[in-house]
């Protein structure tokens, strides 16, 4: 159980690298010419944020919620076009059902579901919000790691320690939760999501919240197997951000921050599973 655990959790870190290594150098590309690029990248483009994000959310794996959150804590997105990020995240999903033929014509519908459920809501959140981005600056995420970038004239070096840095808490987290996860059992957690069939989507939904690519696993297993309702899927996909809670939670200086995102992310991922529940698909 052990090294399957350290395994998986060096699996998901891995997969990580690129994406982080990517959000890293943009966030010191941006430090380095903040009042040009920040003006011409995103300024005239925040109206589609949500958009783009949840365009980006839909590509497998969760690399780009991981990245989006960075850029977050560094004032680059605004609240609204994170959770459309996250939202739209499915991790395992996608590449499960194209692994059990009689799922591939299922795959559109739940990608443009949680498309539009990302774009929705994202919209919302930011008008809710005034639009306001987080409040920090790119340059505060280097005062907190003190990874020396002030020092350094290029942005290689200082993005190769701050993505070095994220890793090991990336990894440490990860190799924890496949050990939980695997003393509950997934037999277990299904059981416990096959109670009340209205319930259901407020179940996954706060399921799909643990940062474990075994929950997007069991989710779509279930769904395929037709032990779980597609709104419960979506509910519990939705709010399966992976690994862009645990950098969030490690970069952001504000926990209450922190927490508000969560919230917002299983709320929007709860109302869509109910009100999908009472469409019949």
């Amino acid at each position: 159980m052990i090294l399957d655990a350290f395994l998986d959790a060096l699996k998901d870190t891995a997969i990580s690298i690129p994406f982080l290594f990517a959000a890293y150098l943009l966030m010191e590309l941006l430090e380095k010419k903040s009042e040009i690029l920040t003006s011409k990248l995103f300024t005239n483009k925040r109206y589609f944020g949500p958009l783009f994000g949840s365009i980006l959310g839909l590509v497998p794996q969760c690399g780009f919620s991981a990245a989006m959150s960075n850029l977050y804590v560094g004032g680059v997105i605004e609240m609204g076009t994170l959770i459309s990020v996250f939202l739209a995240t499915s991790d395992e999903a996608i590449l499960i059902m194209i692994s059990h033929p009689a799922a591939i014509s299922k795959i559109w519908v739940l990608l443009l579901t949680k498309l539009i459920i990302g774009i929705v809501f994202g919209y919302l959140i930011n008008f809710i919000f005034c639009r306001k981005p987080n409040n920090r600056h790119v340059g505060d995420i280097c005062k907190d790691e003190h990874c020396g970038c002030e020092e350094s004239e290029g942005i290689l070096k200082p993005a190769v320690i701050h993505t070095l840095k994220i890793l090991g808490w990336i990894f440490g987290i990860c190799f924890a939760l496949n050990i939980v996860v695997s003393l509950i059992g997934t037999d277990n957690l299904a059981r416990f999501l096959g109670g009340n069939i209205f319930l259901q989507p407020l179940a996954t939904a706060l399921l799909g919240l643990i940062p474990n690519c075994a929950i997007s696993v069991l989710f779509t297993e279930l769904y395929i197997a037709g032990g779980l309702s597609f709104a419960s899927t979506i509910a519990g996909l939705c709010s399966g951000a992976g690994l862009g809670l645990i950098v969030l939670f490690r970069m952001n200086g504000s926990k209450k921050d922190s927490f508000k995102a969560v919230l917002l992310l299983y709320a929007c991922a709860a109302i869509s599973g109910l009100v999908l529940q009472l469409i019949p698909l």
